[in-house]
């Protein structure tokens, strides 16, 4: 009988494995190093509390040391586990993704600068009506120049002016 009342309280408590304890505090170890290998202006955009800012300089002192510098990564691993480490990945994953997200934007503002040359007056009005902050006189000057290197195939300082101009006006 008292076997039976220690299996019903058995199962309310979750049981965690080993494995499972290891593998996560590997994750907070691969997460230590990530922040160890950015610039301090980088960490200084991570909500890190003062414990792990604190290591994270003791780890910049350290680097050339491979067994203190491991020991420092577990410490700061530790120290993630406790505090809010989903944050701190979310906000990792933003900056190591805004590389991408230049490039997405750099090739949306070629496309409307190639679509400017082609559809010319259709496309500045389009523009001047969806975006605020273009002149009409500039934009087409602009565009009437763009085109001209064009057909003449020797693209240079008005292509980069236009794509200049538009970055500056518009908003992503």
């Amino acid at each position: 009988m008292a076997k039976k009342k220690a299996k019903e309280i058995d199962e309310d408590i979750i049981i965690v494995s080993k494995t499972e304890i290891k593998q996560d505090m590997k994750k907070m170890q691969k997460l230590g190093e990530q922040i160890c290998k950015l610039n301090r202006n980088q960490r200084n955009k991570l909500p890190l509390n003062e414990e792990i800012e604190a290591a994270l300089t003791i780890a910049d002192k350290i680097r050339g040391k491979h067994d203190a510098f491991h020991r420092n990564v577990q410490f700061i691993a530790k120290q993630l586990s406790a505090s809010n480490h989903e944050e701190i990945q979310f906000e990792l994953d933003k900056l190591n993704n805004k590389h991408s997200q230049e490039l997405i934007k750099v090739a949306k503002l070629e496309d409307i600068r190639d679509q400017l040359i082609n559809q010319g007056t259709d496309k500045i009005e389009e523009l001047l009506a969806n975006y605020e902050g273009f002149e009409r006189q500039r934009m087409r000057q602009l565009v009437r120049q763009a085109a001209k290197e064009v057909k003449q195939e020797k693209p240079g300082k008005n292509l980069k002016e236009l794509f200049k101009y538009l970055k500056d006006n518009i908003p992503f």
